[in-house]
């Protein structure tokens, strides 16, 4: 390391260290169960993977990992000249493929233990003890005829062994499952790896179901392919979005993933998540970041937008902190903050505080002060300024005031962009103009509220 990155480092690394220990914090002792479609092992996936998983395991996290064998098996059949079928998204499975799925699982399973197993230096492996348990942990049943169809050895999951599972995990193993179940009689069936992990998080109740897939997310217009992700559905808006698709028959159509994570949102998992395989390090960007790199689903909107109560001052203080610091903000005592609480209006997202501001009212001048605006680095750029700016002119309307102001050394034309005009310091109400700072030189700016 030369002296110019020695320097330019710490500078990088620890700000966004510190932005991953809250979710370090929340996530340690939850449990993920995390479906990795066989495309990401076909694609040359799995090591980068296991890598990520192992970060995890090591973060407490406790993790059952699904892994797919689509494409695996497809192979199989090819390399025997028998014909692969499917119907209603799942394939049909004769004799000959039941033998392709097991040799396919089996091959898989070898695969990702091995790579559970390296410990390689100067990898996130290299010391890394991770145990592996695999068993059989599936009762299933058949498919059976739908809409005319033998769908032959082809079977749905009938029940999980979720206290075995759980043993395996509180003595710190990784549990690794494969799309296979077996009858009270021992007859074999094959299964989908999204519905053995979405049975599986259902009845562990589990924290996260994550999909590793060959999609992006769920774009906001599913029908238009330049659509940006988006980065939470609620479920009520996932639910609308499965009943104007079409009925999925592959992994690429929007309902094939989406409509597990409806499914165990229904019963009580609380947080589904489809992420890209095809971009690397998806598992801890969606995991560790704000809004993720994929699509997550939940009951409710995890974003918030609120009045801030005594509980958020920690919060407020850290956010503000380095805006203070670097002379954004005037600095505040943190008694002025939780005297001032009631003031305040932020934005959390998941128990974390990513923006707030503060409404000063000087009523005898029907007026107020804007103060504190601030939006974390994390988040900016997304809009949360604007919604702070409204949520403020709707308090300052609802108080019977004609106009907002702000005093702002360095955003100036931000605020102009928004409707604020120039003012001289002398349109300050005289009880806010004694504490102006004249050395400081801030700027006046003004907003009627219509």
């Amino acid at each position: 390391m030369n002296a110019t990155s020695s320097l330019v480092f710490p500078h990088t690394f620890v700000p966004w260290f510190r932005s991953v220990a809250p979710y370090i914090h929340a996530y340690k002792g939850e449990t993920f169960v995390i479906g990795l479609a066989g495309e990401a092992i076909a694609a040359g996936k799995l090591s980068a993977f296991v890598q990520d998983l192992a970060i995890l395991h090591a973060m407490g996290i406790r993790i059952v990992l699904v892994h797919g064998f689509r494409p695996q098996v497809s192979e199989q059949l090819r390399a025997k000249g028998h014909p692969e079928r499917f119907s209603h998204g799942i394939r049909i499975t004769d004799a000959v493929a039941l033998d392709c799925a097991q040799e396919a699982a089996g091959q898989l399973r070898f695969e990702i233990e091995a790579a559970f197993s390296q410990g390689l230096p100067n990898t996130p492996m290299a010391n890394a003890t991770v145990r592996v348990v695999s068993g059989n942990f599936l009762t299933a049943r058949p498919v059976g005829i739908v809409d005319g169809v033998d769908f032959g050895h082809s079977g749905v999951v009938r029940k999980v062994d979720a206290a075995a599972i759980r043993g395996a995990m509180d003595n710190g193993a990784v549990v690794l499952l494969s799309p296979f179940g077996f009858s009270p009689t021992g007859e074999a069936f094959n299964l989908t790896m999204e519905e053995v992990a979405t049975s599986s998080a259902i009845a562990l109740q589990a924290d996260k179901l994550l999909f590793l897939t060959e999609l992006q997310g769920v774009r906001e217009n599913p029908a238009d392919a330049e659509s940006p992700i988006d980065t939470e559905l609620s479920l009520a808006d996932a639910e609308r979005m499965l009943a104007a698709a079409p009925r999925p028959t592959g992994p690429t159509d929007v309902g094939f993933y989406l409509q597990h994570c409806v499914k165990a949102c229904h019963a009580g998992v609380e947080r589904s998540h489809i992420l890209p395989f095809a971009t690397d390090g998806a598992l801890l960007m969606e995991v560790y970041t704000h809004d993720g790199i994929g699509t997550m689903v939940v009951d409710e909107k995890l974003e918030s937008l609120r009045e801030a109560s005594s509980d958020d001052v920690a919060g407020i203080v850290q956010l503000i902190e380095p805006f203070e610091r670097d002379g954004t903000l005037v600095r505040r005592e943190r008694t002025e903050i939780e005297r001032d609480i009631a003031n305040y209006t932020i934005i959390e997202h998941d128990g974390v505080i990513f923006g707030c501001a503060a409404l000063y009212p000087y009523t005898e001048s029907r007026t107020a002060e804007m103060a504190a605006l601030t939006v974390s680095p994390l988040s900016q750029s997304q809009g949360d300024g604007e919604r702070l700016l409204k949520r403020i002119e709707q308090r300052a309307r609802a108080m019977g005031l004609s106009s907002i102001f702000v005093l702002t050394t360095r955003t100036m034309h931000w605020f102009i962009k928004r409707g604020f005009q120039q003012v001289d310091p002398d349109w300050l109400p005289e009880a806010r103009k004694r504490k102006y700072n004249w050395d400081r030189r801030s700027q006046v700016l003004v907003k009627t509220l219509n």
